[in-house]
């Protein structure tokens, strides 16, 4: 029932079929009659239904109701927000321990439900070497292999090969049983977010 309602005097039909404050069905009665007993119970008459034959209004109090679907709109505006694509760069010649904090932040962003796209970036003649990066590609799946299910395989994009991983359903359960390497994963992101400022 989001928008504009129409409110108290501004309902102008002779009868309304009324919901009073409590969900109770009260029948098709007079708009006045209506709204005397919305105003008795210092509440308002809400038009919630003004195509129906008499139009439905419910007695409630109209400022919280706006409020509430205030809040539930925002609610869902940060859910479709925060559930995005990120991106990840590697290099074909990245070091072991670039490659562990950068693979622990992807494995992070697909806890949070996030895509990932997953770009190795050739420089100059690593481009005609386009198996070290597929080589990589393949090391991340591996590792991830609880936690991810490749969307879209690895192909060539110019000077770049690109893979998008999703988020694997059934990470879920399995992360919470292995307690013991959930710590480990918080610890990383402060550090990993700065090295990939640093390349990206």
């Amino acid at each position: 029932m989001p928008g504009d309602h129409r409110v108290n005097d501004r309902i102008r039909v002779d009868t309304v079929r009324l919901i009073d404050n409590e969900g109770n069905q009260r029948g098709v009665v007079p708009t006045r009659e209506a709204l005397a007993l919305a105003r008795s119970l210092d509440l308002d008459l809400v038009e919630i239904a003004p195509t129906a034959q008499p139009p439905v209004c419910r007695i409630m109090d109209y400022g919280k109701f706006k409020f509430d679907e205030a809040q539930k709109a925002k609610e869902s505006r940060r859910k479709t927000q925060n559930v995005g694509v990120k991106e990840m760069k590697y290099r074909p010649k990245i070091g072991p321990g670039d490659f562990d904090t950068k693979t622990r932040l992807v494995e992070k962003f697909l806890n949070e439900g996030h895509k990932v796209k997953i770009t190795i970036m050739f420089r100059g003649r690593e481009s005609a070497h386009p198996e070290l990066g597929k080589k990589i590609l393949d090391r991340i799946v591996e590792k991830l292999t609880d936690t991810a299910k490749v969307e879209s395989a690895p192909k060539l994009d110019g000077r770049n090969m690109i893979m998008v991983l999703g988020p694997e359903k059934k990470a879920k359960p399995k992360s919470a049983e292995s307690s013991k390497e959930v710590p480990k994963e918080e610890v990383v992101p402060s550090v990993s977010v700065e090295v990939t400022q640093e390349e990206g």
